[in-house]
């Protein structure tokens, strides 16, 4: 397709009219130049195609699919090959479907654990959320497929998701919210970007020229398009203008006029709609010139959400060694979703699936108890079954967690409370039966006030139509559990950072806890969770050793290497998540107690032994400084932590950094003189200045004196003056101050 060609021979109306939906789904064609028309659609963890009456919400059917483990389950596998598999799978499926672009993956932040959408999302953690990302994006684009990474950027809540603005700073904005897109968009390359519906500061992510343009493409490098959320478009020229190329869905041909006239008004140039259209074709044309001939293979995927299940759930706890269950113990499953297991959120991801494989059906012959219905209150009968069934049995499994109407997309939670009568299901069940085991399904964190009370907690999340199958698989010990938690499991809802601002009051929306979020809050705390960051148990054991680091002191433009041993040291074949976390002991910014910079999933048999090897560049070391506009490792020493969860870290090493440039400094009579006698090349300039301050601070030889003004309350409050009280302290004569000022910028510049 020869883009420049057929963007000249266009008309102004048809170019506008490429910039929006032909309808829900499809993109208009222009057949007198080629322009085939071509088609989206929802995923991003399976695909939910619709033909008629399409709708983004999952009100109107799609065609039969397979449903995968959503991104709350997947991101606990940690392993970049897995999901770049799931994402092949997915690609394979748009081909069969003559699908152009899949929407997702979905990688904003989980501020909270009552955003109802947060089972689409994976991790509190930007880099882990990056990562998985990365390799989903690679897994459906090696297919000739597009993906949507979505949504760009700070969508985390859904109330008043459509008008609400995100309120934070820079430094929040840059290492949270917006490197969980970095780094996937930088190296993946996605096809199209999803702008959300909220604001950021007041501004229409949609309408943000600096987010759309100034980032995304002159910083980033990203050369696909730009769609808008479904309904996310406020103003469209002006959304236009600051790079949103494609409106979604149809407008009835409305904001296209809008378009035509701007044009012609010349409130906008044409070559930004040109530019815009560009965009879109040259996008189509990567799809129409390699359209693969691809069978939906059901069975195929569906074996592949199994294996991808069982690599993602995490064991939360199993104490006395109870799981994995004998074949030949006298169990009984109790629960609802042991039967029927909710597998998926609601909203526009919701597959049609084409099977569900529910534990019950993996465990054939098994006794089962209902225990509880769907709404909130016990029932007597039911809980009077399944705790007589408890009594008779060796084992009592109970299958429980939030039923669809507790979360989904469009509202978020209120509580993290699982429904009251499984709760006292359980408690009831606990008391009959000392060897009681939980599996829950659910797509964010709940509080557990039963913990003590089972044995052991098996956390499936959301996992996909072969969910019960993985379940079973891992109950008995057919799969050892691997995942590990890609959220911090808090004790009570109260305790999360974002408590006292979410979801603000419709508005605004404050992130006040600014950079620490998830365990960056809780380590700074030093506050109890129930379960940390990066937990997760195993049916073996591992154990760290020597860890080495290339070397000890390096530039910030090098990469450091780390190196460990891990063995297994138990009885099963398993897989372990190693961590690496870096901590930044140089004090020169307000820094999370430490930080996930690499992992790594390792497969080992008994007693076998391997070397793991990560790497760390800058970008592990360093934090955004606002005044720079750019990324910054301070000199000094950082500490490399390697550890099975953000918790238990169990090998520790220091590196010595030498930055390549001086930290910024903004120079001026308001600058402290503390800031000034960190920096070498201006401690010589201001010293002379602190000792006569000293001197004109200079202590009484009378004892009350001494008692009243000690050496380290002089020194305090000489570093904490800013420049201009020199001319209190110093009398000093009219453009004294001005010229030191100077002075001080011109050193600063040399050095």
């Amino acid at each position: 397709m020869d883009v420049k060609r057929i963007i000249n021979e266009m008309t102004l109306e048809e170019k506008a009219g490429m910039c929006s939906g032909k309808d829900s789904w499809r993109l208009k064609s222009v057949e007198r130049l080629g322009v085939p028309e071509v088609m989206v659609s929802d995923g991003p963890h399976g695909l939910r195609k619709q033909m008629e009456k399409g709708d983004h919400l999952g009100m109107n059917d799609s065609i039969r699919a397979v449903c995968f483990p959503t991104a709350c389950a997947t991101a606990c596998s940690f392993d970049r090959e897995l999901l770049h598999r799931l994402g092949e799978a997915i690609g394979e499926e748009c081909q069969a479907e003559n699908v152009s672009v899949i929407l997702g993956p979905a990688v904003n932040i989980k501020r909270s654990p009552l955003c109802g959408r947060n089972f689409e999302y994976f991790s509190e953690d930007p880099y882990l959320a990056s990562e998985m990302a990365k390799s989903h994006i690679c897994g459906v684009q090696s297919k000739h497929v597009g993906t949507s990474i979505k949504h760009f950027a700070a969508n985390n809540q859904e109330y008043r998701r459509m008008s609400c603005s995100s309120e934070m700073d820079e430094r929040t904005l840059r290492e949270i919210y917006l490197a969980a897109f970095e780094s996937a968009i930088k190296e993946a390359k996605p096809w199209t970007v999803m702008c959300s519906y909220n604001r950021i500061n007041g501004e229409y992510a949609s309408e943000s020229h600096r987010l759309l343009t100034e980032i995304l493409r002159e910083e980033w490098g990203f050369d696909g398009y730009v769609m808008s959320d479904w309904g996310a478009v406020a103003d469209r020229v002006t959304g236009l203008k600051a790079g949103l190329d494609l409106e979604m869905p149809a407008s009835g041909g409305l904001t296209d006029a809008e378009i035509v006239e701007a044009v012609r008004n010349g409130s906008l140039e044409e070559s930004v709609l040109d530019q815009a259209v560009e965009r879109i074709l040259k996008k189509i044309a990567a799809y129409a010139e390699n359209r693969q001939k691809a069978e939906f293979a059901f069975e195929r995927h569906h074996e592949l959400a199994r294996e991808i299940e069982t690599e993602s759930a995490v064991l939360l706890r199993n104490e006395d060694g109870i799981l994995p269950l004998k074949e030949d113990a006298k169990a009984v499953f109790i629960g609802l979703f042991a039967k029927e297991p909710r597998y998926q959120g609601g909203g526009s991801s919701h597959i049609n699936s084409y099977r569900t494989g529910s534990a019950l059906e993996a465990k054939p012959g098994v006794r089962y108890a209902q225990g509880y219905t769907l709404e909130d209150q016990p029932n007597e009968a039911l809980l009077a079954e399944a705790v007589q069934a408890a009594k008779e049995s060796e084992v009592a499994v109970i299958f429980a967690g939030l039923p669809d109407a507790f979360e989904s997309e469009g509202y978020d939670r209120s509580h993290m409370r699982m429904p009251e009568n499984q709760n006292e299901l359980i408690r009831r069940v606990a008391e009959v039966q000392p060897n009681t085991v939980v599996v829950l399904h659910n797509g964010s964190p709940i509080e557990i006030p039963w913990e003590n009370d089972v044995k052991a907690i098996l956390e499936m999340y959301l996992g996909g139509q072969a969910v019960g199958e993985a379940a079973v698989a891992l109950l008995y010990g057919k799969a050892n559990p691997s995942g590990k938690l890609a959220e911090t499991f808090p004790m009570r809802l109260e305790d999360n950072p974002s408590y006292l601002n979410f979801p603000g009051d419709g508005k605004t929306v404050t992130y006040a806890e600014g950079l620490f979020v998830g365990y960056r809050y809780y380590d700074a705390k030093k506050m109890a969770v129930r379960y940390p960051f990066g937990h997760g148990l195993s049916y073996t054991t591992f154990t760290y050793r020597d860890l080495k680091l290339s070397r000890k002191t390096i530039q910030d433009t090098d990469t450091l290497t780390v190196t460990l041993q891990v063995k297994n040291t138990g009885k099963m074949a398993g897989k372990e998540i190693v961590q690496l976390y870096v901590a930044d002991h140089t004090k020169t910014a307000v820094r999370p107690e430490k930080e996930l910079r690499n992992f790594v999933k390792v497969a080992l048999e008994p007693g076998e032994e391997k070397t793991i090897e990560m790497t760390l560049t800058k970008r592990a070391f360093a934090w955004y400084d606002p005044e720079r506009k750019d990324w910054y490792a301070s000199s000094g020493e950082y500490e490399i932590l390697v550890g099975s969860s953000s918790a238990k870290i169990l090998l520790r090493e220091c590196v010595e950094i030498t930055a390549s440039r001086a930290p910024s400094l903004r120079i001026d009579s308001n600058t402290p003189i503390g800031d000034l006698l960190k920096d070498p090349a201006l401690a010589p300039i201001i010293a002379e200045y602190q000792k006569k301050i000293a001197e004109a601070f200079g202590q009484s030889d009378s004892e009350a004196s001494k008692e009243a003004i000690s050496e380290e309350m002089t020194y305090q409050m000489i570093v904490n003056l800013p420049l201009r009280s020199l001319r209190s302290f110093l009398q000093l004569q009219p453009g004294e101050l001005e010229a030191l000022v100077k002075r001080l910028q011109e050193a600063r510049k040399e050095a």
